[in-house]
C-alpha cells in the first residue's frame, strides 16, 4: 500500500492593523512546532491582494495533519500568530493529495 500525502489548506486573514511582516516572522516562529509534530513535507504562505492569507502544508499522512491541527492551539510557539488572526476568519480543510508535480 503507498502512503498517501494530505494536503491542508487553511485560509484567514488577520485582524485590522496587524503587520503583516511580523505575522510571516510569527509564522515562521511556527518551526520547532511542526518538527515536534512530525510528518510536514513543505508549507507554503501566501496573501491576496484581498488581504486573505492561505496557508499550505503538505503533510506525509492524515494523522500527522490531524496531530498538528489538534496542537496548535496549546503551542506556545503559535501564541503571536494565533494572537493576529481574526477571529471567526479561520477556514481549515484536509484533502488526499491525488497528483504532486515539481
Amino acid at each position: 500500500m503507498t502512503q498517501e500525502h494530505v494536503s491542508e489548506i487553511v485560509t484567514f486573514r488577520l485582524i485590522p492593523g496587524s503587520d503583516a511582516a511580523a505575522f510571516t516572522r510569527a509564522a515562521a516562529d511556527l518551526a520547532p512546532f511542526i518538527t515536534r509534530s512530525g510528518g510536514m513535507i513543505r508549507r507554503t504562505l501566501s496573501v491576496d491582494e484581498t488581504g486573505l492569507w492561505t496557508d499550505h502544508v503538505i503533510w506525509e499522512d492524515m494523522a500527522a495533519a490531524q496531530r498538528a491541527a489538534q496542537g496548535i492551539s496549546k503551542a506556545p510557539e503559535a501564541a503571536a500568530l494565533m494572537a493576529m488572526i481574526a477571529p471567526g476568519e479561520v477556514q481549515m480543510r484536509h484533502a488526499r493529495i491525488t497528483l504532486q508535480q515539481p
